[in-house]
This record gives structure tokens, C-alpha cells and sequence, in this order.
């Protein structure tokens, strides 16, 4: 929407993400985010963490399932979303405004650190919206099974056109 604010924040988890199932059996996350930027200090010769953003964070469906099935306190993400504010009446009953971050897309810092990505089995899943397409806690099989012998392609007569001995001369 064209009123939306777009951000993309950078930070740590301050604790594991916390997942639940709507009435409906929508699959939620939430997790907060604490960003902060490293500044130099000439007069002291070193680097010193300036004021920290804290950001809550939701997630939905199968993007959801797999932030808490991927992430944990201290890891570092890369969050992208849209702000979304929203006002309620604390236990005192003063009015108060929040600030959170609904997820469009996550996924681990590597800056500092080196990820092995895993698919989800048969996900196609393009808008963070639509029904999830498999479920990411049934157990996968452990290995794909073998290409019959009959549905393997055979190479022409000649070999593939391009082939790196057609170059040797």
C-alpha cells in the first residue's frame, strides 16, 4: 500500500521466536530485534554501541514456522517488513502507541557468519499470504530415491553438442 512505511532493520534476537496458532490454525510468530549502530570514538580509540532500537516483529503462516524453526536468541538477521502502528489502554489506563514490524522476509546475517539453507520440502511459496503448500514439521524422507534406469537421458551417438572433448584437437 502506498501509506506503508518499508524498512529493513538489522539486529539481534533478544530471545527465541515465539510461535503460536491462531483460532483459525494460522501459524504467528513473534520476535524482537535489537538494532544498534557502531560509532568510533576518536577520544577514547575505540568502538562504542550507540542507543539501541528494539523492534517487535510478526510473522505469518509458513514464513512463521519456519523463523521458529530456524532462528534463535542471539542470532543475527536481516528483517524486512513494514512499520505498523497501533494504540491500547495499558493496566493504568493511559493510551499508548506501538511500533511493530510485520515480516515480509528474514533470514541470518552473514556478515559474521556462514548459513546452510534448506528447503522446504515441495514450498513454491511466492506470497507470504497464500495457504502454506506442505507442512515444515512433518518428518521428510531421508533421501531422495534413485532415477530409474529407464527415465535416465541417454547421450547422443556423437555426445552433446559443446562437449569439452569436441575442443581437443
Amino acid at each position: 500500500m502506498a501509506n506503508e512505511t518499508a524498512i529493513t532493520i538489522v539486529g539481534n534476537l533478544t530471545a527465541d521466536p515465539r510461535l503460536f496458532f491462531s483460532r483459525q490454525g494460522v501459524a504467528v510468530v513473534n520476535f524482537t530485534v535489537a538494532a544498534s549502530r557502531r560509532v568510533y570514538d576518536k577520544a577514547t580509540d575505540r568502538w562504542l554501541d550507540s542507543d539501541t532500537l528494539f523492534l517487535r516483529c510478526s510473522a505469518f503462516r509458513q514464513l512463521a514456522e519456519n523463523i521458529a524453526e530456524s532462528l534463535t536468541k542471539g542470532s543475527r538477521v536481516v528483517v524486512t517488513g513494514r512499520l505498523r502502528q497501533h494504540g491500547y489502554e495499558d493496566k493504568e489506563g493511559i493510551w499508548r502507541t506501538s511500533v511493530e514490524v510485520d515480516v515480509e522476509d528474514v533470514g541470518p546475517s552473514l556478515k559474521w557468519a556462514i548459513a546452510k539453507v534448506t528447503k522446504v520440502p515441495g514450498g513454491v511459496q511466492t506470497d507470504s499470504t497464500a495457504a502454506p503448500v506442505t507442512d515444515p514439521w512433518a518428518v521428510a524422507p531421508a533421501s531422495p530415491s534413485p532415477v530409474p534406469a529407464w527415465l535416465a537421458p541417454a547421450a547422443p551417438a556423437g555426445g552433446f553438442p559443446g562437449n569439452p572433448s569436441d575442443l581437443a584437437a
